[in-house]
């Protein structure tokens, strides 16, 4: 999978064996960065405590506007942010996340501009994921987006439509740059699927608590907590359940049992108006975003006091 190096080795004049340095023999491109995910999962497993995993769309509702938005989040409570890449064509994603990434392509939000939005997340202090549809990291260039995502502080990808199957390539790139590799599970997933992903994945896998979309929902179900049962008797150390989760007693009771609790259509929709589909005043949604991250906050790393 990693190339060898078999280069600069020159013949001995003398005996006619070759001669290089130690290095001249060892694999190339492998980081042995730790995952700065699984350490903060660490850290808040020994505090008994899940994490709080916010997602907002980056250029939503503008450039200038989602870094005020992310720095939001993380000074009141999030500690992993998943940053959004606005796409055409968003299959897993529900109405508010959709609404979102339409604002965002509309003003003009580009790729290159995400790694603005990883520094900022880095510098506030939270760890900066991007979660992504494949296509778009595929058409940048998987090393180069590594390469620049690595630089920017960035610690992982989240591929809602990549299967360690097809993620030769990414797992290569991520193995080089000590990305972390964060794959998807649904309750569907059958063992041997489960299985796959415990091998390839690193900082943690996202549980999907139901089939379908993402968005709110009033109710969850029992099914994501059998699921985080069979991901960890998969092997997998870190499992973290999103899709659903809307409020503070949803988290707290997610938050029980899983490592990790994802929200994200309940901290963009409070970046838009009432008909869901426009971006409302900024100073008026940052402070319902402050009111609505903090509660959020509270009841998950509560969720086991």
């Amino acid at each position: 999978m990693t190339a060898i190096r078999t280069n600069n080795v020159q013949p001995n004049a003398q005996s006619g064996s070759q001669i290089g340095s130690q290095a001249d023999f060892q694999p190339l491109g492998i980081s042995h960065r730790p995952s700065p995910t699984e350490t903060l999962l660490a850290s808040l497993k020994a505090k008994n405590t899940p994490a709080f995993i916010g997602y907002l769309p980056y250029g939503f509702p503008d450039a200038q506007g989602s870094l005020e938005a992310l720095r939001c989040i993380v000074e009141n409570g999030v500690d992993i942010v998943e940053i959004g890449l606005p796409y055409s064509d968003p299959v897993m994603d529900g109405p508010v996340i959709q609404s979102a990434s339409q604002i965002a392509i509309a003003q003009g939000e580009r790729l290159e501009g995400v790694f603005e939005a990883v520094r900022t997340v880095a510098q506030a202090g939270a760890i900066p994921l991007i979660m992504s549809y494949w296509n778009l990291i595929f058409h940048y260039g998987v090393e180069r987006f590594a390469a620049e995502f690595e630089a920017a502080g960035g610690a992982g990808l989240i591929t809602p439509d990549l299967i360690p199957d097809e993620a030769g390539e990414w797992i290569e790139a991520s193995q080089r740059h000590g990305l972390d590799r964060i794959f998807l599970v649904s309750p569907d997933s059958s063992a041997e699927r489960l299985a796959a992903v415990a091998k390839h994945a690193r900082g943690f896998v996202y549980a999907a608590s139901r089939m379908g979309v993402t968005g709110e929902r009033a109710t969850l179900s029992a099914s994501p907590e059998e699921l985080v049962r069979r991901t960890r008797q998969a092997g997998v150390s870190n499992v973290c359940v999103g899709i659903g989760v809307s409020t503070p007693e949803q988290g707290a009771q997610v938050g029980s049992y899983a490592d990790g609790v994802i929200v994200g259509s309940a901290l963009v929709h409070t970046l838009l108006d009432d008909t869901g589909t426009k971006v409302r005043d900024l100073r008026e949604g940052l402070d319902a975003l402050t009111a609505t991250t903090a509660a959020l906050s509270k009841g998950i790393h509560e969720a086991r006091r």
